[in-house]
Formats: C-alpha cells, sequence, structure tokens
C-alpha cells in the first residue's frame, strides 16, 4: 500500500517497533532479513526494503512488536489544521468503504495532550472524506480491523503510517495458559537472545511460569518463525496483498525447521500447575517434544550438563505482591542454587527489583536496562565458573 503503480521490488521505509533496551537486537534480525538503511530509534528501527521483507519481518522478528508502513507527514498546529490535512490525503489509496479501521495516536512533547481526542480528529476526517465522496462510510472497530492507521505526533509534526501486523506482534497464538504476570512474547525473546545463547547448548528456565522463555528459546533453536502460528497479519487486508508470494515465504519457513534438537531444554517450577500450563502452551506451540518440563524449586533442581543458559525472572513485587521478607529470602536461595547446581553456566536473572537483586550475593558481569510495562528492570549476568575463575 498505496495502490499507486510502482515496482513492487521497489525499497520503501518502513519502522519496526519494539520494546526498550531490544532496539539493537531488532536491527540485527532486520539486517539478518535483508534490509537496509537500518537506523536506531527509541523502542523502533527504520529500515528500507521491499513487499517481501515486510511480509518476512513481520513473519520472522521475534523481537519487533509491529512493523509500519509509513505514507504522510505533515504539521499541524491545532485540532482544526490536524483535521484539514488528514482530510486532504486520499483515503481510498488505504482503506476500502466495506473495511472496519482503528486509528492508534501517540503524542510526544506537543500542544496536543490527548491520544484519543488525537485518534477522534483523525477518523472524523477520514470518514467525512468518504462520506462526501460515495455517501457512505467505512466502519470503525477496535479490537480486530481490517485496517489499523498510526498517527505519532511529536511537537507539531505528525506522521501517519499504515500498520501492517493488526494484533501486536508479541501474540503469537500459541499461550492459552497464563499464569500471574506472564512475560510478553517479544520480551521472552529478548532476554534469549540478549544472552547470547548458542542455540547448541543446554537451555534452562527454573521459574519458568507459563513457560514463555523456554518456548520462545525452542522457536530460537529450531529456527521456527515466530509468526507462523498466526492466522491472521493485517497486509493481508490491503489491496496489494500478494497472496502468493506470502504463502511461498511461509512454505520456505516450514522448510528451514530443524527437525530435532541434540540438548537439553528444561522447564521447571516449584508450582505444579505452572508446569502444566507451561506444557500446554509449549504443544500449542509446536515445541512440547523439544522441553524436559519437571516440577520443582530451583534449590533442588539438577540441570542438564555445562556449558548452559539459565534464564529466570523472578517475583520482585511489583506485577505481583509478595511480601519483602519473603522476597529477600527468595533472591537469597536463587543464589545459593546458582552456586550449588550451576557451575559452567550463564545463569540471567530479569528482574525488577535491584534491591532484592543484592541478596543473590553474586557479582555481575553485565546489567542490561530493559522494561517489563512500565516497570524498569535489569537483565542481570552472572558467571558461574566451573571450580575457580582462574
Amino acid at each position: 500500500m498505496p495502490t499507486e503503480t510502482r515496482n513492487k521490488n521497489q525499497p520503501f521505509r518502513m519502522i519496526a517497533k519494539t520494546l526498550f533496551g531490544l532496539e539493537e537486537i531488532l536491527s540485527k534480525e532486520l539486517a539478518d532479513l535483508g534490509a537496509s538503511k537500518l537506523k536506531i530509534m527509541n523502542r523502533s528501527v527504520e529500515f528500507y526494503g521491499d513487499k517481501q521483507l515486510l511480509y518476512e519481518a513481520n513473519l520472522w522478528c521475534r523481537t519487533a512488536t509491529r512493523i509500519l508502513k509509513p505514507f504522510a507527514s505533515f504539521k499541524a498546529a491545532n485540532e482544526k489544521e490536524l483535521y484539514q490535512k488528514v482530510y486532504k490525503i486520499d483515503w481510498e489509496n488505504y482503506l476500502g468503504i466495506e473495511q472496519t479501521f482503528a486509528i492508534d495516536a501517540v503524542i510526544t512533547k506537543s500542544q496536543f495532550s490527548n491520544s484519543l481526542y488525537v485518534a477522534q480528529k483523525t477518523k472524523d476526517a477520514i470518514v467525512d472524506q468518504f462520506r462526501d465522496k460515495a455517501g457512505r462510510r467505512p466502519s470503525v472497530e477496535l479490537n480486530n480491523p481490517d485496517i489499523r492507521i498510526n498517527i505519532y505526533i511529536y511537537q507539531n509534526e505528525c506522521r501517519l503510517a499504515i500498520d501492517s501486523s493488526g494484533q501486536p506482534l508479541f501474540k503469537r497464538g500459541y499461550r492459552n495458559k497464563t499464569g500471574k504476570a506472564p512475560l510478553n512474547e517479544v520480551l521472552a525473546a529478548g532476554l534469549v537472545l540478549q544472552s547470547e545463547w548458542d542455540k547448541k547448548s543446554s537451555f534452562v528456565d527454573a521459574m519458568c511460569g507459563s513457560g514463555t522463555i523456554v518456548i520462545e528459546a525452542a522457536l530460537l533453536a529450531r529456527n521456527i518463525a515466530p509468526g507462523l502460528t498466526r492466522k491472521q497479519f493485517c497486509f493481508m487486508n490491503w489491496p496489494d496483498y500478494d497472496q502468493e508470494m506470502f504463502s511461498s515465504i511461509c512454505e520456505k519457513a516450514r522448510e528451514a525447521i530443524i527437525p530435532k534438537l541434540n540438548f537439553e531444554i528444561l522447564a521447571a517450577d516449584l508450582r505444579e500447575a505452572a508446569v502444566y500450563d507451561s506444557k500446554d502452551n509449549a504443544k500449542e506451540a509446536g515445541v512440547v517434544e523439544d522441553i524436559r518440563f519437571k516440577h520443582s524449586a530451583i534449590k533442588d533442581l539438577i540441570p542438564p550438563e555445562s556449558p548452559g543458559v539459565l534464564i529466570i525472572n523472578p517475583p520482585y513485587g511489583e506485577r505481583v505482591s509478595v511480601n519483602e521478607n519473603e522476597i529477600e529470602e527468595l533472591y537469597h536461595a536463587i543464589g545459593d542454587a546458582f552456586k550449588r547446581n550451576f557451575a559452567g553456566y550463564d545463569a540471567f536473572v530479569f528482574t525488577g527489583n535491584l534491591v532484592a537483586a543484592k541478596n543473590i550475593g553474586l557479582r555481575t558481569s553485565r546489567r542490561i536496562q530493559m522494561y517489563n510495562g512500565s516497570i524498569e528492570c535489569r537483565l542481570l549476568k552472572f558467571e558461574m565458573y566451573q571450580g575457580s575463575r582462574k
């Protein structure tokens, strides 16, 4: 999109949205797919590519939340000017009268203070143009629209983009069971990629919850495109959608899947119900045979042979209410378990409670700033040397 005549292989500008701290990893993912002119921005990466790359980015990017295709920009000092300039765009290039649509508005450092109001004025301009031209208008559908329009306003600069993804890309389609405060799938994949795991050695999550981290690790190790489990992307509703091209991309992705792993991925949790939930989710993702599930506390867990990577996301008293003394005891037990059971591992703790993390009692070799929703967190790396460090 848009529908004007052009070489379908001609590169165009796109923006991949992501979570804070994952921009570098997403940029590498896009480069590996063949993207050009990459520019890392705040929670996003700008890049250039053709229609095939747009489809592949939606299918393959593990750390992208949306792939946007910008198509217009202008300055607007007030809501009247915003309405007028949105109205001037030929919306028949982007939206059919029988289709449903939704507007996502984001505002930064602007005289516009209410994103819902900006979305409303943008919607008004679009439907008024259709009504004036055809006497009818497309309908708004907030939850699952055919077409999703993104408007971003910085100061008085307005940028419009069409969203090729629709539902956020972290909605892989496999997670039917969730525990308390489950990790976003994009964040879980980002943790695995941040660990620089080689995809050849043991991998463990000793506090697996609903299993998102181990499932994303298994998908990565078997080279399964995360978008293969999704049934719908918004680009399928665009007038220039090439079904044959996308079917070919999906078929090549299926052919690239590694049939079996020759190392162990282990998911364990103190709560038996969490182990059952994570197993059900792994089944939906098609990787249940690649993961061993165990009902165990971290202090009692005997991991697969080293070397390996361990990633845990323990409670930190923000999203789930936990007694402060219990938190301190838990983190102290984590440190003991690392020293006793995980020699030869790179152990990672993702937490939003840095005070409690001091109770682990080990020196970090790396501290990566990230966010879990609105909570500032750190991914802490502990290198558990076999024998002495020397």
